[in-house]
This record gives structure tokens, C-alpha cells and sequence, in this order.
């Protein structure tokens, strides 16, 4: 059995402006997500799956799955503001997507195996990939509730332009997760690393704390907990009211773990985290690609 690798490419990159996935930053004009895709099927993954907006289909089969499809299999679903559960309607005013796990939500009719979650404009290193391909592969047929993240120190996966958003982690003796909080604004202040809490005071975090860059390792059984926690999440009034309300995955996973429904195994890995956040952010990316190039990690034409 080789896992599903879920890509999530709905979103817009409003703080750097465009849509990042289609940004050439390699040798040769490689996007970010060429890289993730030809690490994963390096590791071992069989199939991708990729969420978008509907009105990107045809900008996004040309550019984006006609470099893949000779090389993996490929489906895409898609996400939308309206798709949400009967009984519910979006909140006048509201333009803002659901979130990570509402887009992960679209992926249950067409994903049958263990799956790995990603942003696409991430880049995760190809060890990533091979501890979570290994993770999945590992489980046994028709495994439940058991489920994965690679963890990065957050200190690899700051932006010296600006503040990142990062779920941060604590975890047990056996590796476990037991916490994630996503923190929607992270930097390097006066030599130390703070995060902005719930009540606007910067908090000191160490170096090594592990955070998830949303690479999730999941089990099909994840999406019926996501569609009944939805409703939960629709039917609380802040939520309603708050037009940039997210449905993230950490809150979903938070809640599993604190009900003792699912354990998920943070793992390990040498890969280093890079991304766009910001333009300014954008040449030192290219940099790191072209001496990836260089050291012979990745060929000068991935596909």
C-alpha cells in the first residue's frame, strides 16, 4: 500500500500577494510544490490529491497537473465557502475560506488509503517525506486512530521579513503529541523567539520547540471526526460572528488528543523548512534551491 499525498492549494498567499504556488523559484522555474512532489514520490507515495478553488481548475490542470499525471496518479477536489453541513448558511459579509480542515474535509470521496497532509507552498526537506511515508506505510490495513506529524524546531522555521503562523507542540515521553496550539503570530524578538497569545502578550518560546508546519499523517476515519466537529465548530456563536473564524487542522487534532479518540506520533527529521511568506523572503529561497541543485540533492529538471 503506498499513501495518498493531499496538497493544499486553495488558498491565496495574501501576505506575499498571488498565488505562490505557481512561482518559479528553482534553476529552471520550478515552484515549491515540484519539489514536495517529486520528494514524495521518492519516498514512496502513490497517489496526489490536490484541493483548489474551483475557479483555478483550468489556470491549475495546465500549469500545475499536466507536469505530474505521467508520473503519478492525480485527482483534485475543491473547496468552497459554501460547502458547509444542512442547516447552516454563511454569515453575510463572510469571504473568508474555512480553513486547513475544512479543505482536508473534500478529500473524503476520492481518499481511501493513509494520507499525508502538506501546504503547497512549503518546503519541507525529503526526510520529511521519508519518515512520514514510512510512518504510513507501516500501519496496518484498516488502521484507525492513529495518526502523525513531522515536527521542525521552530527556530528553523521562522521569516526574517515577518511573523509566521505555527501550531505549537508539547509532547510526552513517548513522542506523542498532547498539544498543539496554532499561534498566528511568531518572530524573533530582542534575540528570542515569541509568540502572541490570546490575550496579546508576546510570549517567550525556546528554540527547539517543536511546531507543525501542517504536515499531517492521517487515516481515512479523520474526516467522519472532521465533519461532526464542523457542526460543533458552526453552531458556537464566536465562530459565527468573527468573519475570519478558521476551522484549522491543530484544532481538530487538539480535540482528539485531549479526548484520548486518537494518538498522533510527532516525528523526527533532519529537513529543514524553508517558504515564501513574504517578497522579501523570495531570493533567499532561490538561493537555497540553486545550491540544492548544485550539491546534486535534486537533478537540474525534476520532471
Amino acid at each position: 500500500m503506498k499513501p495518498t499525498l493531499f496538497l493544499l492549494a486553495a488558498g491565496m498567499g495574501s501576505r506575499y500577494g498571488g498565488l505562490k504556488q505557481l512561482d518559479g523559484l528553482g534553476p529552471n522555474g520550478e515552484t515549491i510544490m515540484d519539489y514536495s512532489i517529486y520528494d514524495a514520490i521518492h519516498a514512496g507515495f502513490g497517489k496526489l490529491v490536490f484541493v483548489i478553488r474551483k475557479d483555478f481548475e483550468a489556470d491549475f490542470r495546465e500549469k500545475i497537473i499536466a507536469k505530474y499525471e505521467d508520473h503519478i496518479p492525480c485527482e483534485v477536489v475543491f473547496q468552497s465557502i459554501q460547502d458547509i453541513p444542512a442547516g447552516f448558511t454563511v454569515p453575510e459579509g463572510r469571504t473568508k475560506p474555512w480553513g486547513t480542515n475544512h479543505a482536508v474535509m473534500m478529500g473524503e470521496n476520492v481518499i481511501h488509503d493513509p494520507f499525508a497532509v502538506i501546504n503547497c507552498d512549503d518546503y519541507y526537506g525529503p526526510d520529511s517525506y521519508k519518515v512520514m511515508a514510512k510512518f504510513l506505510s507501516s500501519l496496518p490495513d484498516g488502521s484507525k486512530n492513529t495518526y502523525a506529524m513531522v515536527g521542525f524546531r521552530v527556530g528553523n522555521t521562522l521569516s526574517e521579513s515577518g511573523t509566521v503562523s505555527r501550531g505549537i507542540c508539547e509532547t510526552n515521553e513517548h513522542h506523542l503529541l498532547t498539544s498543539v496550539v496554532e499561534r498566528t503570530k511568531i518572530q524573533r524578538m530582542d534575540g528570542e523567539i515569541k509568540y502572541l497569545d490570546e490575550n496579546d502578550r508576546w510570549i517567550v518560546t525556546p528554540e527547539n520547540t517543536p511546531v507543525s508546519m501542517n504536515f499531517w499523517g492521517f487515516t481515512p476515519d479523520y474526516f467522519a471526526y472532521s465533519k461532526d466537529y464542523f457542526k460543533g465548530f458552526l453552531s458556537d456563536p464566536k465562530n459565527m460572528s468573527n468573519l475570519k473564524s478558521e476551522f484549522f487542522i491543530p484544532l481538530m487534532v487538539d480535540k482528539l488528543i485531549k479526548e484520548n479518540t486518537a494518538t498522533v506520533e510527532v516525528l523526527d527529521t533532519t529537513s529543514k523548512w524553508f517558504g515564501v511568506t513574504y517578497p522579501e523572503d523570495r531570493p533567499a529561497v532561490v538561493a537555497k534551491f540553486k545550491d540544492l541543485v548544485e550539491k546534486g540533492v535534486y537533478p537540474s529538471k525534476l520532471f
